[in-house]
């Protein structure tokens, strides 16, 4: 069976306040090929973003390939390289015995991508004049202030949850 098809994956996430208003943008290079993607969410946080972009890049190929995914996201690329995602996985989803994982869903999604996948992350410094990351992250701020976005639905579901069962409410 010949290898799988090499890709550089390079992400993005923006959040215009923290939470709030959200974009990811992912851009695919195989060869001479070039594919870029975005999209936003109406109330999010930055790091849900970092993990759609990642998501969204995976989710795009069409068939397994080796892929090189560039983040300027830490939480994203120690959390998987390190390994502790699949502690936190492995521990029923929880960083320490008292806190809770969070992004459950996407980390989810993301987990399982990458066993379809062949994925190594490194991480890149943002805003450092890399010209895949800085078009990223054009392309993410500009879906953060898209109009009529829609509700990233896990998010909004917790907010309500945790604000139903906070004592400060």
């Amino acid at each position: 069976m010949p290898d799988p098809a090499h890709v550089e994956l390079f992400t993005d996430g923006a959040c215009l306040g923290n939470p709030g208003a959200g974009g990811y943008a992912a851009i695919l290079k195989m060869g001479k090929h070039r594919r870029e993607i975005s999209g936003g969410f109406r109330q999010t946080t930055n790091n849900r973003m970092e993990l759609m972009a990642a998501i969204a890049g995976l989710e795009a190929l069409k068939k397994p390939c080796r892929v090189t995914l560039y983040s300027d996201s830490r939480y994203l690329v120690d959390a998987y390289s390190n390994g502790d995602v699949h502690r936190w996985q492995a521990n029923g989803w929880m960083r320490t015995r008292r806190e809770a994982a969070e992004n459950v869903d996407l980390w989810e999604r993301l987990l399982e991508l990458c066993t379809v996948h062949q994925v190594e992350m490194v991480w890149v410094e943002g805003h450092a004049g890399h010209p895949e990351n800085e078009r990223c992250d054009q392309l993410a701020s500009a879906a953060a202030q898209g109009k009529n976005l829609p509700p990233d639905t896990a998010f909004e579901a917790e907010k309500t949850h945790n604000a139903k069962y906070s004592l400060f409410g």
